[in-house]
């Protein structure tokens, strides 16, 4: 490689490659001449071989990792397959050893196989093969290996039985020129390629006539970039280094060989203590770089098209990307003038490229450039509420952005900004040494004020910190929760009807407590499901429980907009789960139903932030005028491992396809037809077309947002469709 070129040169290192070693066994290549008449009559036994035998005989393969002539994996060997015309297996073998594990005289020796009598078999040939190549690299993409004829592979250190031809042949010319073709070494030419690899094909036949070798073929996995050896860093010493050490470099380093390709003991990696520290020279000179001197100079200055072009791509990077250094010194060069545009993102990159350690610096950011960005977007907020912000005046700007919001969109992000206020405990009741002043944001207060004005947004809100505060991971935390509910509490009884709105709140609690204890009595008897049913029925019709009838009516804990009188207990049911969660229909004041399913043993809080997750993309679909008829559901958890969620009436893909049969014309169509049918349309198979429409807009917009999520367990038990069309997904874990 040229020096030109040197800095475009890209690798990976073998350390970080966590995949076990794959191959696969292709195919074997040659002619098998069998014994004469002469040699059958010297040795009787030679009849029994399969080379014998007028068709192809029963050929395997076995295989063996080893490195300095110990195996590192027991045996494998390829499946019977009964070949026809050549022998091909086209076979993956895995074996139990990551590449990161990998030492660098890794071999793999494959020895073929032939029957030689009952029970018996005898080695057709064997080769060995060096998973790196003489520049420490691995090898990938296809291979040749040469099999020595009649013996075992021997796997020693020196073999006996190189994969490789020491004279290359014309085939070994050209197939190295073809892996040359692959890298993109050799420039392409399509009408010339097809003659080329047409030519290469006869010589192939011609060759493979004459040569008298038998050739294994094998695949390894291609990599987009070369695999270079590298071990993993060792840990850093505990003690100080001897200043004779030689330090670390950033990038591996090819030790020296010798002869036996041992390791140079005199070349030690070191580990830098000071390598996470901030150097000084750096330091200095971002100081200069920002020095107040260029303060004035800096207000007047514009970015040409090239500054402009990047200062956008930074803009346009996730909040989750961290920025360089000169990316930062970038943003601040030009923060008069990204002021100036009052873009929404440009903020919150330029907050993150501020030395918050300068006071100098500080200084001019919060005091002089902050308040000149009047408007942010409700998602730029939420960022600057997040725990990289450390001044408690950014705070208290987000906060203040939140409040054009409305009472719809601050309950949709609800449930981040009460996970907010645990940066706001370190920043303020703490006094974190993170912190750069002390003064509360106000956030706290600002949702207590939208909560109480709002029932609604206010009773989500109330559950949201009783969650936090039940949870004891960390206690601190759990206090300042119960601060805030205590705080919250206050408000309402000083607000119009308060006394009647903190009791309506203590019986949701109470509510809940009973269900909570009853779904956990339940869950942990042996009876039968149908018994389960019949004991839940008979605790909602028990006067003592006041479930069956609720007076005065009592906002739902999941919809506070609905008023709840009683459970129906002969709707009532028990799901055939593990946990065994509760079905409850709820009367409502109108006269109509409200169904949820009741879960006591599972996080729901997971299924809480997924489902939020929907609604939110959902939002964002419409925006764009795209409505793909998203069916979300309201989910509350109202404990560490209890919850509730509302129940849509529908059936698995499963169920579906027990009841109504599948395959064309069949199941989910016929599932339809029963709640909808429409004889006069066309096209929609008897049909109403709008439910038709609902299920392929619905499945595709699932499908898409389900896979960006990460969200597993897919299967028909789990895939559900209501009688509508609506398709969505049943539970929400993470994919494993």
């Amino acid at each position: 490689m040229d020096k030109e070129n040197r800095d475009d040169f890209t690798f990976a290192k073998l350390c970080d490659l966590k995949q076990p070693v794959t191959f696969r066994i292709s195919q074997l290549e040659g002619n098998r001449t069998p014994k004469s008449f002469t040699e059958i009559l010297e040795n009787p036994q030679l009849r029994f071989h399969g080379l014998q035998s007028p068709t192809l005989s029963d050929l395997y393969v076995t295989c063996q990792l080893v490195a300095d002539n110990k195996p590192l994996t027991i045996p494998f060997r390829t499946s019977f397959k009964a070949f026809k015309n050549a022998y091909i297996w086209n076979e993956w073998i895995t074996f139990p050893v990551r590449y990161c594990d990998l030492p660098l005289g890794a071999q793999i020796t494959f020895t073929v196989w032939d029957i030689a009598g009952p029970r018996a078999a005898a080695p057709v040939g064997g080769t060995t093969f060096r998973l790196f190549g003489k520049k420490w690299t691995l090898r990938r993409g296809k291979h040749r290996l040469l099999l020595w004829l009649g013996i075992e592979a021997d796997g020693s250190v020196e073999t006996t039985t190189p994969s490789k031809l020491e004279v290359r042949d014309e085939m070994g010319r050209l197939e190295k020129l073809v892996k040359k073709y692959e890298r993109g070494d050799l420039p392409k030419s399509d009408w010339l390629d097809k003659m080329t690899f047409r030519k290469m094909e006869e010589i192939h036949a011609m060759e493979a006539q004459k040569s008298r070798n038998l050739f294994l073929y094998i695949d390894l996995p291609r990599f987009d970039f070369p695999v270079i050896f590298c071990e993993p860093e060792p840990p850093a010493p505990s003690s100080s280094i001897s200043s004779s050490t030689t330090p670390s470099h950033p990038h591996p380093q090819t030790p020296t060989t010798t002869s036996n390709n041992s390791l140079d003991t005199h070349l030690w990696s070191v580990v830098d203590p000071e390598v996470s520290r901030e150097n000084p020279v750096e330091d200095k000179h971002r100081r200069l770089v920002r020095s107040h001197r260029s303060g004035p100079y800096d207000r007047d200055l514009k970015p040409n098209a090239k500054d402009r072009d990047f200062i956008s791509q930074i803009l346009a990077y996730s909040p989750s990307h961290p920025l360089t250094s000169e990316e930062k010194d970038l943003i601040w060069k030009f923060r008069f003038y990204l002021a100036r545009d009052k873009k929404s993102q440009s903020l919150t990159k330029f907050l993150k490229a501020v030395t918050w350690r300068d006071p100098s610096e500080v200084k001019q950011a919060v005091e002089e450039l902050l308040p000149q960005w009047t408007e942010i977007d409700l998602d730029d907020a939420l960022e600057l509420l997040g725990p990289g912000t450390v001044d408690s005046r950014v705070r208290a700007f987000a906060v203040r952005q939140l409040s054009r919001a409305d009472d719809d969109e601050l309950l949709l992000y609800l449930l981040q900004l009460v996970q907010a206020l645990k940066f706001e405990s370190a920043a303020t009741v703490q006094k974190s040494s993170r912190a750069i002043s002390y003064d509360d944001s106000g956030l706290a207060d600002f949702l207590i004020e939208r909560g109480v004005k709002n029932r609604v947004l206010g009773n989500r809100l109330y559950w949201y910190l009783i969650v936090e505060v039940e949870l004891e991971e960390d206690k601190v935390v759990s206090k300042m929760y119960g601060r805030v509910v205590f705080r919250f509490m206050q408000r309402i009884l000083e607000s119009e009807s308060g006394s009647e709105r903190r009791e309506l709140l203590r019986r949701q609690g109470q509510l809940v407590d009973t269900l909570g204890k009853r779904a956990k009595e339940l869950r942990t008897s042996k009876d039968p499901r149908p018994k389960k049913i019949e004991k839940l029925r008979i605790i909602i019709n028990d006067s003592k429980n006041n479930l069956s009838s609720i007076t005065p009516p009592l906002p739902h804990p999941l919809n506070a907009s609905i008023e709840i009188t009683g459970i129906l207990p002969e709707k009532s049911s028990v799901f055939k789960s593990n946990l065994f969660p509760f079905l409850l229909y709820f009367h409502c004041s109108d006269g109509t139903e409200y169904p949820i399913i009741f879960k006591d043993g599972d996080d729901m809080r997971q299924d809480q932030l997924v489902v939020q997750l929907f609604t939110l993309m959902d939002r964002l679909l419409r925006k764009e005028n795209l409505d793909l008829k998203i069916l979300t559901y309201d989910v509350l958890a109202t404990g560490p491992s209890q919850g509730m969620a509302k129940f849509i009436p529908s059936k698995s893909i499963a169920a579906i396809v027990s009841e109504y049969g599948g395959g064309a014309g069949g199941g989910i169509i016929n599932y339809f037809r029963a709640s909808y049918p429409d004889e006069g349309s066309v096209g929609t198979a008897g049909v109403e077309p709008a439910v038709v429409d609902t299920f392929v807009r619905s499945c595709a917009g699932y499908c898409v947002l389900t896979y960006i999520l990460g969200v597993g367990d897919r299967h028909l038990d789990n895939l559900l469709v209501t009688p509508a069309g609506h398709f969505f997904h049943g539970k929400t874990h993470p994919f494993p």
